[in-house]
């Protein structure tokens, strides 16, 4: 099927003249990290190879169904060639083939996550856990040089007539050469390590495929005897009865489509009848995986029409579920259903929606495990509160899956649970956002609640800041942010007494002088206990968290300035405020004060120098008086 070297240096891969690249990462360092941190797991790189083969035909199937030239041919499958003579490995496919520039993209970067990134995930890991460290960052291609000292790749895409070859010793480099092959496809040739014998040995390599890659619907197939023969079961797992399945058959397919190598939180295997039919196995990961944030929303579970593989794009559960893992299969769909169809067919729409459901379900079976639940929710719940903010057809069953730290509490607690505790005369639900889940349970924001005895849940996600105005209210009870919620402590606190009210008439128009447009509003409030100012949102708008988040992502943010709120009964207040009445300037101890509030929002402060050069003469005047 490929030009291969003949004569006595078949063992070694031929010179290609061709062009020399460099990687695009570290590879020297990386390929090291994965040969001799991986080492005692080396038969991993035929399950990386078997499987990289199985999905390029996957995707030559699909992009036939809209493209006949990418037709596959009859008889499709994996092929493994073991060679003793010339110590060479061969892995040939029917698939979709690469170009040369994708041969040059997807084979010459390494790790996306970095070489450093890669280094640190090993060192956290066990050693029987690291194998499937290489998944996830996307190097198992490069498992391969741990049993070889050279690779090579041939490789022809579907719908040309041009055959490229990729070539690399694994140390800084690769070269890319025109080549031959008669059909479309990728064949990957090992030349092996002198100490890989065991690996040239098919019932070796026949039980690699056995323990890895039994479940691939693929042929796969190893040639021993001068035939090739069948090393796979091929068995669609998810087709089986629950009760013909064993745990561990479950664990390895979760392995296989997550590229994760826990152990899922959650299995769910069901098949559906009636209206729709189809068979779905999905997993929950039973712990977030590396970069979780950064992947893309879409939801990645592979869907099927009777056990053909179709599109991991499918969209078949919404972005908030994206973390859930596995397989849908159907019979209700045509083995030629187009991109077109997918997005317009109501029979996909409603396996969406039955879909969905009962992965809801099964959270909220598992919630009342609170022990349990917590894990998950640490793991995910950012990501399911996504669809508090953006799918108004679940947001309320969201509302109550999800869990909240507080200030009163101990661990995580509900909305529910929240409403259940709520003071005689408290009309809203309270909750603080920030970016620190250490510091913010100190916020001057908290003092007054904290007086008075009244909850308040501490947001800390990013998603925090957009949630709960989507949601609006949940039980009847409004959800308001505390920086925005001044006026409702006075139904709590005892009024200003009448000397504290002179004095603010006389303090606050001199402090808004001193600031100027920095503040819409400088008020006095009894919410504050220890601290002497605080910072508030003005009363319509977002939140001062969500101006924050905002202006980091670059939108822009409508200039709102903030409320300076003071607290008449502190010592500091009333200093200025004598001050005043003797008519002295508090021009610099109001921008002080101002940028004190702002360091406690966890603002950056705008000119530090200005903020150190006044707070270091009132600081030598106070010295200088107490002298």
């Amino acid at each position: 099927m490929v030009d291969q070297p003949a004569g006595p240096d078949a063992g070694r891969p031929a010179a290609t003249g061709g062009e020399e690249h460099a990687f695009s990462a570290e590879v020297g360092r990386l390929l090291d990290l994965v040969v001799h941190a991986l080492y005692s797991e080396r038969e991993i790189f035929l399950r990386e190879l078997v499987a990289n083969a199985a999905d390029a035909t996957d995707r030559r199937r699909f992009e036939a169904l809209t493209d006949a030239a990418q037709a596959l041919p009859e008889g499709a499958k994996v092929r493994i060639e073991p060679d003793k003579d010339a110590r060479r490995l061969t892995i040939s496919d029917d698939g979709a083939g690469m170009s040369k520039e994708e041969l040059a993209r997807n084979l010459g970067t390494i790790a996306r996550s970095g070489t450093r990134a890669f280094g640190e995930e090993l060192a956290k890991h066990k050693p029987e856990e690291r194998s499937g460290l290489i998944g996830q960052f996307g190097v198992g291609f490069y498992a391969a040089f741990m049993v070889a000292d050279h690779v090579d790749v041939v490789s022809r895409r579907a719908g040309t007539d041009e055959a490229w070859r990729w070539s690399s010793d694994g140390k800084g480099s690769f070269t890319l050469s025109p080549a031959t092959r008669e059909q479309p496809g990728t064949d990957i040739i090992l030349y092996m390590k002198e100490d890989a014998d065991e690996f040239l040995d098919a019932w070796r390599l026949e039980a690699i495929v056995r323990k890895w890659a039994d479940h691939i619907a693929w042929p796969i197939t190893i040639h021993s005897d001068g035939e090739d023969k069948a090393a796979n079961a091929g068995t669609a797992l998810w087709r089986k009865p629950r009760s013909e399945v064993t745990e561990e058959q479950l664990t390895e397919f979760y392995r296989h489509v997550s590229h994760n190598f826990d152990t899922p939180w959650a299995t769910l295997h069901w098949h559906a009848e009636g209206t729709i039919d189809f068979t779905a196995l999905l997993f929950i990961p039973g712990s977030r995986p590396f970069e979780f944030g950064e992947q893309v929303r879409e939801s990645r579970v592979r869907l099927h029409v009777r056990r053909m593989f179709i599109t991991d794009d499918a969209a078949l559960l919404p972005p908030w579920l994206r973390f859930v893992q596995g397989v849908v299969d159907t019979e209700d769909l045509p083995l030629n259903v187009s991109r077109e169809m997918l997005q317009a067919t109501p029979v996909l729409a409603r396996i969406r929606k039955a879909v969905t459901n009962r992965v809801l379900n099964e959270l909220r079976t598992r919630a009342k495990d609170a022990e349990s639940y917590a894990g998950f929710w640490e793991n995910f719940g950012p990501v399911v509160k996504e669809g508090i903010w953006d799918d108004a057809e679940y947001r309320t069953d969201l509302a109550g899956l999800a869990r909240f730290r507080s200030s009163t509490e101990e661990g995580w607690t509900t909305l529910a649970d929240y409403v259940a505790r709520m003071k005689d005369g408290q009309e809203a639900i309270y909750y603080l956002t920030g970016d620190n889940p250490d510091t913010l349970p100190a916020s001057p924001q908290l003092e007054g609640f904290k007086a008075r005895g009244i909850e308040v849940l501490l947001l800390t996600d990013p998603v925090d800041s957009f949630w709960p105005e989507r949601l609006g209210t949940f039980e009847g009870k409004p959800l308001r942010s505390v920086s925005q919620s001044h006026a409702d402590l006075e139904k709590f606190e005892a009024p200003l007494s009448e000397g504290e009210k002179a004095e603010l008439d006389t303090l606050l128009p001199a402090l808004k002088d001193a600031l100027g447009d920095a503040v819409s509003e400088v008020r006095g409030s009894t919410r504050l206990v220890s601290s002497a100012v605080v910072l508030a949102a003005a009363g319509h708008g977002p939140d001062l968290q969500l101006q924050r988040l905002l202006r980091r992502s670059g939108q822009a943010v409508p200039d709102q300035a903030p409320v300076l709120e003071v607290n008449p009964a502190h010592p500091l207040i009333r200093d200025l405020a004598a001050r005043v009445a003797r008519g002295e300037s508090v021009t610099d101890t109001a921008l002080i004060l101002l940028d004190i509030a702002r360091i406690q929002e966890g603002e950056s402060l705008k000119d530090p120098t200005a903020f150190a050069s006044r707070l270091t003469a009132t600081l030598t005047h106070v010295q200088g008086g107490a002298a």
